[in-house]
């Protein structure tokens, strides 16, 4: 999803010369595959968005994973980089990196300040390994890489996958196949309480293309909208949106998550920077997306 929007938004800028490939194309898990790729093409410019990413019950059921597969991706990557000598990189982590109960909203100094949110602890580890690993390599051998931090995304190319998905493609897949089977009832993980923001995929791109234009300090950047909603609020909206006349039932058993996770993106919002799609507008573009490729994600 977020690379697919990046790419989207270089061309949209007029970037013609640009490299990328697919998971088909490219394995990112083989760091030989990964140095060929690098030594053959020469890249200049390079957006680190490749990740292994799910919710909660996949965090819960894979942590291994979770853990080998997002540090081998970005080793792989990063140190790729540093070796090919290119001119600029930007690593997309996630707001999960910050601790479960730190002050909202969230500031960048508050990273590494306290225990993190269990049901991601994992992906949140190797993601703050991928910043610091960026910080080292500008400290020790003077990379221009840079670390953003975004938001909780939605948008085209989303993964739609009950098992796997997170908390907003989850709803418009719910909802959606409830409508269509004329269901009484729709049953969601939680209480519905905890606070959440949400940032439209291309505002990321516009986000990341800006901050390799215009950033180039070793602390990382958050990226999001400033503004929050009720999971309870969300799913009302989704469920009017998509169309389902049913009832909410909220599974009180399942986890909630963290909280509450607000970025403080006053940083990059002083830079320049802001949001141009809320939610909105927002959800119905990703249900549109969902309706095309309805068979999940």
């Amino acid at each position: 999803m977020a690379g697919s929007a990046v790419w989207r938004e270089l061309r949209r800028q007029g970037f013609r010369n640009l490299l990328g490939r697919t998971h088909a194309e490219l394995d990112l898990l083989d760091t030989g595959a990964v140095q060929s790729f690098y030594a053959r093409e020469k890249p200049e410019y390079v957006f680190i968005a490749a990740a292994k990413v799910g919710g909660i019950l996949a965090n819960q059921q894979q942590p291994a994973e979770f853990i080998y597969e997002n540090l081998q991706i970005q080793n792989n990557l990063i140190h790729g980089a540093k070796s090919a000598g290119v001119k600029k990189l930007l690593f997309l982590g996630s707001s999960c990196i910050y601790p479960r109960l730190a002050p909202q909203p969230l500031k960048e100094g508050y990273l590494l300040t306290g225990p993190l949110e269990p049901t991601n602890e994992w992906y949140a580890t190797a993601k703050i390994a991928g910043i610091k690993m960026c910080e080292a390599y500008r400290r020790q051998y003077g990379c221009d890489f840079i670390s953003a931090m975004p938001t909780n995304l939605y948008g085209p190319n989303d993964n739609y996958d009950l098992h796997s998905s997170h908390v907003l493609p989850a709803f418009i897949r719910k909802f959606h196949e409830a409508r269509l089977a004329q269901a009484p009832t729709v049953t969601c993980w939680g209480t519905g309480a905890p606070l959440r923001e949400f940032l439209f995929s291309d505002d990321l791109a516009r986000a990341c293309v800006f901050l390799m234009q215009h950033y180039s300090e070793e602390k990382f950047i958050n990226v999001g909208c400033g503004s929050e909603v009720k999971v309870f609020e969300l799913a009302q909206l989704v469920k009017r949106i998509v169309g389902f006349q049913g009832e909410i039932i909220w599974d009180k058993s399942k986890p909630d998550g963290t909280p509450r996770k607000l970025l403080d993106s006053s940083r990059l919002f002083a830079l320049g920077w802001k949001p141009q799609v809320d939610l909105e507008t927002g959800i119905p573009l990703a249900y549109e997306d969902f309706s095309k490729n309805r068979n999940g994600g």
